[in-house]
């Protein structure tokens, strides 16, 4: 299988650069806004069709597999064709996966999709955020990283939100959410093939060939120690993410004795609104001390959700996962400009795609761990170890800080 990509013609109309920006930005909240539509919806799914909590983290495995396949099949591929015809093939791709969802008569189709849902995450992730990097004005390379870094997050809580609250409040809660998501997806598509190509490939009338291959991930032997150190705070990141996105609706329901289903959306919300407001607060900060400033926050909220769980208190859970959120927020962002920053213009699709096959394995490795602990020892056993397991990995990354780069310091 070969893919190639041409730039577009002198004369067509494409968008300005800023304009543009603002449109991968939207595209990226809203392929990660896609792999949270369901969280919420699975409470209502596990009544209709009977199934455990360990099951709906083997569903959210299936996705998180799916995107490291992907991952490593087309990790580089925006680098060789071009960053549009992947957005695109994104977009298509967790569309296909939405018309799924939205006619699921069972656990079968819940699977097919989260399956179809996470190659498109997967083959997207890395060209949204080289697209965001490549699109930031000259000198201000920051706000690119800054979106990178926020977008993902703003959109994995404006669909738990969205979808949360759709199933509370509105008709139909097992295809509302999914109708409206595919109708954005539609649409946004539609814009994105006027978008001007941003890789470096597209300097040329073709960019490289592409041979659907497993490729190797690559990342500079001189920075692999200091990416080492940034795997664990990415681990630690997406782990506490991993248990949110996949049992949080449970846990306000069974732990927290909620009826609402609409608190389900909430507490994942809360996580991401807050990550997203820390990168917006703290993104002048030198990394090191960022990473620090992280590491901090998330020990002192996991202690306050882990606190909160034993008491049963719904005030104290929101509040000790504002606090994780903000941890979450600075640390994902200061790893990810520091990961950003490791290789060279042709290959940061690559290394991006190496930060997110890290990220993703921190989210599904615990996380259905700790589904299939919930059968032996309970959701909120289950999920006191893993919050242990979290800690352990946040303080092994605050013990590696010294071995980061002269820049970090």
């Amino acid at each position: 299988m070969t893919i190639v990509s041409r730039r577009p013609a002198p004369d067509a109309p494409v968008l300005s650069r800023r304009a543009s920006s603002v449109l991968v930005g939207f595209v990226a909240v809203l392929l990660s806004a896609a792999s949270t539509v369901p969280s919420p919806i699975y409470v209502v799914y596990q009544k209709e069709w009977r199934f455990d909590d360990s099951t709906v983290t083997v569903v959210f495995g299936v996705y998180c597999v799916s995107v490291l396949v992907s991952m490593l099949l087309f990790g580089s591929l925006s680098d060789l064709v071009g960053r549009r015809p992947v957005i695109l093939l994104a977009v298509g791709a967790v569309s296909v996966a939405t018309v799924v969802f939205l006619f699921a008569q069972g656990l079968p189709g819940l699977i097919a999709a989260r399956a179809v849902q996470g190659f498109g995450g997967g083959i997207g992730a890395s060209a949204l955020a080289a697209a965001l990097l490549e699109l930031a004005p000259a000198g201000a390379r920051w706000r690119g990283v800054l979106s990178g870094s926020v977008t993902p997050i703003i959109g994995i809580g404006a669909g738990a939100l969205g979808s949360g609250l759709l199933v509370e409040y509105g008709p139909w809660p097992t295809r509302l959410p999914y109708a409206i998501l595919l109708g954005l997806l539609v649409v946004s598509g539609l814009f994105v093939v006027l978008v001007p190509e941003t890789a470096p490939c597209g300097a040329g009338s073709l960019c490289r060939q592409f041979r659907l291959a497993p490729r190797r991930i690559h990342v500079p032997s001189s920075a692999r120690r200091a990416f080492t150190v940034l795997s664990s705070t990415i681990v630690a990141v997406w782990a506490v993410g991993g248990l949110y996105m996949a049992l949080g609706p449970s846990v306000a329901a069974a732990v927290l004795g909620s009826p609402s289903r609409a608190l389900g959306g909430t507490v994942i919300a809360v996580l991401a609104g807050s990550a997203a407001l820390a990168q917006v607060g703290c993104h002048r900060m030198a990394p090191r001390p960022q990473l620090a400033a992280g590491a901090v926050a998330q020990l002192a909220g996991l202690v306050g959700v882990q606190a909160s769980l034993l008491a049963g208190s719904q005030s104290a859970f929101l509040l000790g996962t504002v606090v994780l959120g903000f941890g979450w927020g600075c640390s994902n962002m200061a790893a990810f400009r520091l990961a950003s920053a490791l290789a060279p213009p042709e290959r940061l699709g690559e290394l991006v795609a190496a930060t997110n096959i890290v990220a993703y394995l921190g989210t599904v490795a615990p996380t259905v761990a700790a589904g299939f602990a919930t059968t032996q020892i309970g959701l909120l056993g289950a999920t006191g170890v893993l919050i242990a397991g979290v800690a352990s990995l946040v303080l092994v990354s605050v013990a590696g800080l010294r071995y980061l780069p002269a820049s970090a310091q």
